[in-house]
């Protein structure tokens, strides 16, 4: 009797294994979200790193959704170290902005070469819709430096990174009050969500 139960039981275990295995490879094919952001010097395709940033990442997006990000410029431009936009108009005026957000800096991710990371002010916590484009690896923005809570990164381009360093390369000046900007601006046109 107890033979007959256990070779039922494992009957039913091979059957249902197949069933078990089919839905395993959906829960792995979860991919990150992926944005385009078109510039008027090209486009840029970034991964966005939904586990390790999620707050960064889902902020990022209603922005992205939203329309928010078309028209605004990379208003601070500086070889060697980074491209900033997402919240200035061409005429170098702020766009309204949602609540800020936590800092996730202390995710484990790094500020290198290519990556995009929250920009923020003083308060570690006052993140909005800017964002910056690693253009090397910047190890002192990385948690604890520069002031004891790092820059939060939350994507990597994984295309277009030739875009992004001709965009550093642009020249730039003071402009209405902003230091490094471009003479040029360099407008984002929109940014999608691809995936």
């Amino acid at each position: 009797m107890f033979k007959k139960v256990l070779v039922t039981l494992t009957l039913a275990f091979l059957c249902a294994a197949p069933l078990l295995a089919k839905d395993a490879p959906a829960a792995a094919a979860v991919k990150n979200p992926t944005v385009e952001i078109e510039t008027s010097m090209g486009k840029i395709t970034a991964e966005l790193f939904a586990a390790e940033a999620p707050l960064s990442v889902k902020n990022f997006l209603e922005y992205a959704k939203s329309g928010h990000y078309s028209g605004t410029v990379f208003h601070r431009v500086i070889a060697g170290f980074m491209i900033q936009g997402g919240g200035l108009t061409a005429e170098m005026v702020p766009k309204p902005t949602a609540a800020p957000l936590k800092n996730e800096a202390a995710n484990g991710l790094k500020n290198d070469r290519g990556t995009l990371s929250m920009a923020r002010s003083g308060d570690p916590d006052s993140a909005t819709s800017q964002f910056f484009v690693n253009l090397v690896d910047n190890s002192g923005l990385n948690r604890p430096n520069p002031d004891g809570h790092g820059y939060a990164v939350f994507g990597k381009v994984v295309k277009g990174m030739e875009v992004v360093d001709k965009i550093a390369a642009t020249k730039t000046g003071i402009k209405k009050g902003f230091r490094d900007a471009p003479e040029t601006p360099v407008v984002i046109n929109s940014v999608k969500v691809l995936k």
